[in-house]
């Protein structure tokens, strides 16, 4: 009997422990951690995380001469026309790490479901679009591989020659814009237009034009066959269309953030971007400017001392350092060089301001130069001019209210400053210049492609470039000391890694 017993009392702790044996697998699991996400969320991320970070204030938007800081050290770049690789790396880390991973895994997880196409060629469209801002910002960049690291652990790409890419971002932009299908799953969830397909075709072939427009010195031919194949396709010529991300307290604008930040008093527009608004009495200058007029540092800079006044706005000239800055603004009279012109940080760039991608206002304008150059013959350069000038300044508004051009402004402005056939491509460019006012990316490379505005050259003693102005940012050094073999055979074809190789576009 007492066998019986034991017997019984092994079984029944044999059957105990089997039964925790197997429930242990479940104690590793986390019931509460999704396993799968959405890929619209995927898409979500990435157009979030395209809007330009801090570090184009301190290459694109002062190369272009809109914004500049006499301030060396962490911000030095275009200010002084040298290299400094900690900043032109951050575009090219930003976009890849949190931009084009995100779109390479989109596609890849949609390719294979037919139920969610609309999303697969939204993720191109904007991959594309991503790709556009790296390529012509660097130059030959990895393109076919680039991204690819997380879906495939490919994790040396190599660098695609940029007219190679273009032909490509081409193919890419035509084919995904054609295949979006509103009788499809409308993706409700994505942040850019909820879904709505007719909006991202216009957005699709707004960058087909783009695209176009670039090669309009590298390949003519090719450039009017892509110009009128996005006009056809159908533009973004309202506001109500632009490509715009719209921030909010929680997600603040990375320029707007730098601009309230460590930064907020380091930043001056120049002389040469409120001259060109001041002269011809443009009542943008009011909207986008404001000096606190005796300010003698950053924490004076107050609502009492700011004035938005066209009249009172100075800007800050090109090519002075902090020391050279201090004297010209005591030999002019001014309290200090906190007295210059900045954008109005509580209007423009505060940091719930939104951050448009592509707008009514430039496509307007290149579709203006496009019928000048006589690749369309729909509509007039003049009425494109008009209506694109008119956008840009009907978009003010949507920056903050207090930033809003009088309608009654706008055609006395036009009027004043007519179309002119004889200087058009110089005229169109310059408006595109002040349409992409921070916007740094395009503007930058609308500036390297047209030649205008028509802008000195920064007088900076102390330049590190041999030419006039900087025409592309250099490769990280995490490429250079990884990535080495592939940065070195790009370098062989495209030139020197420095900021004075031209892209291949910019003839």
């Amino acid at each position: 009997m007492k066998k019986i017993f034991n017997y019984s009392g092994v079984a029944l702790l044999l059957l105990f422990i089997s039964s925790c044996e197997k429930d242990l697998d479940k104690l590793n699991q986390n019931r509460t951690s999704p396993t799968a996400i959405d890929p619209v969320f995927q898409l979500n991320n990435a157009i979030i995380n395209n809007s330009f970070p801090g570090s184009t204030l301190v290459y694109e938007v002062g190369i272009v001469q809109q914004m500049v800081t006499p301030n060396s050290g962490v911000l030095t770049g275009a200010n002084f026309n040298q290299d400094n690789r900690d900043i032109t790396q951050q575009l090219w880390q930003a976009y890849y790490r949190n931009v084009i991973r995100n779109t390479k895994d989109v596609i890849s997880k949609t390719n294979a479901l037919p139920d969610r196409s609309n999303l697969l060629n939204m993720a191109r469209i904007f991959q594309a679009y991503t790709f556009m801002i790296l390529t012509d910002n660097y130059g030959d960049i990895p393109y076919t591989e680039g991204g690819a690291g997380y879906t495939d652990q490919l994790f040396f790409p190599v660098y695609d020659a940029q007219q190679t890419i273009y032909t490509d971002i081409i193919k890419e932009l035509t084919e995904a814009t054609a295949a979006l299908n509103a009788a499809g799953k409308i993706e409700t969830g994505e942040v850019l237009y909820a879904g709505n397909i007719d909006k991202w075709k216009k957005f699709g072939y707004s960058l087909l034009l783009r695209a176009g427009m670039r090669l309009s010195k590298a390949d003519a031919a090719k450039a009017d066959q892509t110009v009128k194949a996005a006009l056809q396709g159908g533009v973004i010529l309202a506001n109500a269309d632009n490509a715009v991300m719209r921030h909010d307290a929680n997600y603040a604008g990375p320029v707007g953030n730098t601009l309230n930040s460590t930064e907020a008093a380091n930043y001056y527009l120049t002389e040469p971007f409120v001259n060109s608004l001041k002269n011809t009495n443009d009542p943008r200058l009011s909207a986008i400017a404001i000096r606190y007029k005796g300010a003698k540092s950053g924490p004076e800079q107050t609502v009492d001392r700011g004035t938005t006044l066209a009249v009172d706005q100075i800007g800050m000239p090109i090519g002075y350092d902090n020391a050279g800055i201090i004297a010209l603004a005591a030999s002019r009279g001014m309290s200090s060089f906190y007295e210059f012109s900045q954008v109005d940080r509580r209007r423009l760039a505060k940091l719930t301001s939104p951050v448009f991608f592509v707008t009514a206002a430039q496509t307007q304008l290149l579709l203006a130069e496009a019928r000048q150059r006589g690749w369309i013959t729909a509509g007039t350069a003049q009425g494109y001019y008009d209506a694109g000038v008119k956008a840009h300044m009907e978009q003010m508004a949507l920056y903050d209210a207090a930033s809003a051009v009088p309608a009654a402004a706008i055609q006395p402005y036009l009027d004043a400053n007519p179309f002119n056939a004889g200087t058009a491509l110089q005229q169109i460019n310059t408006q595109y210049w002040i349409a992409s006012f921070l916007n740094g990316p395009e503007a930058f490379a609308n500036f390297r492609r047209s030649g205008f505005p028509a802008l000195t050259p920064n007088p900076y003693a102390g330049k590190t470039i041999a030419g006039t102005f900087i025409r592309r940012l250099t490769y990280p050094n995490s490429e250079i000391s990884v990535n080495t073999q592939n940065v070195n055979t790009a370098v062989t074809r495209m030139g020197a890694d420095n900021l004075d190789t031209k892209v291949w576009w910019d003839k």
